[in-house]
């Protein structure tokens, strides 16, 4: 790694540390019910799937009725704290418990409510349905939303958020198909994907810069469409896929794109390194956020959205990337 980018590694790393310590609201005890999963239930013995090797997962519970819907994870870098966004427009923090290296559990967590620019709780469904989010090079949680289409910005310790200008295209993007994944780069740019935005096998993304936002284009095949992405700490992105429908069933995935790829006017592709699918514990897998360990193994977070379903499940899944 050459100096420069090892500084900015830092820097980022310490701007995560105190965003993810201040939530951008005040918060409620939420009282969760903690259950382990498997990887497979039909075979406990299994550990890796693709190139991800299981961490230990979570069926999560709670009796508040607010609690569920999480679309969006950002991970404290030495992943002692969750924080996970919802598209009702709740946000829930939880410290988790690992034993041995696996996540066994979850200590503590808090529940509060996103706020507009005036300090008025999200109520509306056409303001509230938070999708991802990205930690900004000053600590802020760049929250991105759909339906009504925008990208706030909510400072450490500050409820109320600012804006930031989002990408001209994204008023032709379709109410429920809007900026799905977003993750902040290496070099200090933002990279957002639609979910349901483009044209045949591909969808509309963005990168940041001074002057607004460049057009890039995101490859997709079949019927998976992105959900969710995260920055590794090589500078690689991790991008989220589900699948849903009748033509080639219920699934997600997870490719990787290289850094080098994601650039001004690039059409991107990258393989993929992970299915979940029949025969693995999954569901409406929505969030990914990463961090890596002090003895340098990256780590590699899932979190599904129930949609606030009883038929669904919020399941918060923990892997490691293989070394290569």
């Amino acid at each position: 790694m050459r100096p420069v980018r090892k500084w900015l590694t830092v820097l980022l790393a310490v701007a995560c540390l105190l965003a993810l310590t201040v939530p951008p609201s005040a918060a409620d005890p939420l009282d969760l019910t903690v259950k382990p999963i498997p990887l497979f239930r039909d075979d406990l013995s299994r550990t890796e799937i693709g190139r991800l090797i299981w961490r230990g997962g979570l069926d999560l519970t709670s009796s508040d009725r607010r609690f569920g819907g999480l679309s969006a994870l950002a991970i404290r870098p030495d992943g002692k704290e969750i924080t996970a966004f919802s598209d009702h427009g709740f946000w829930v923090v939880m410290t988790p418990d690992y034993r041995d290296g696996k996540l066994v559990g979850i200590s503590k967590a808090e529940l509060g409510v996103l706020a507009d620019e005036r300090g008025h709780p999200l109520e509306r469904s056409s303001q509230r349905d938070a999708e991802s989010v990205a930690v900004g090079v000053d600590g802020a949680m760049i929250v991105a939303f759909e339906r009504n289409h925008r990208l706030w910005a909510y400072p450490p310790g500050q409820v109320l958020p600012s804006v930031i200008p989002p990408p001209d295209e994204i008023g032709d993007a379709p109410s429920n198909g809007g900026i799905e994944a977003l993750t902040l780069l290496q070099n200090g740019k933002l990279f957002a994907v639609t979910e349901d935005f483009g044209r045949g096998d591909s969808v509309v993304g963005w990168i940041s810069d001074r002057k607004g936002w460049d057009v890039v284009t995101i490859r997709t095949s079949g019927t998976f469409k992105p959900t969710g992405a995260a920055t590794l700490s090589g500078g690689d992105v991790l991008l989220l896929e589900r699948r849903f429908g009748l033509r080639g069933g219920i699934g997600s995935r997870i490719r990787r794109l290289s850094q080098d790829s994601i650039r001004a006017g690039a059409v991107i592709d990258g393989p993929e390194i992970a299915r979940l699918d029949a025969g693995a514990t999954f569901d409406n897998m929505e969030g990914i956020g990463t961090w890596v360990t002090e003895d340098g193994r990256q780590m590699v977070y899932l979190v599904s959205d129930d949609n606030y379903s009883a038929l669904q499940r919020t399941y918060l899944m923990l892997f490691e990337m293989a070394v290569d």
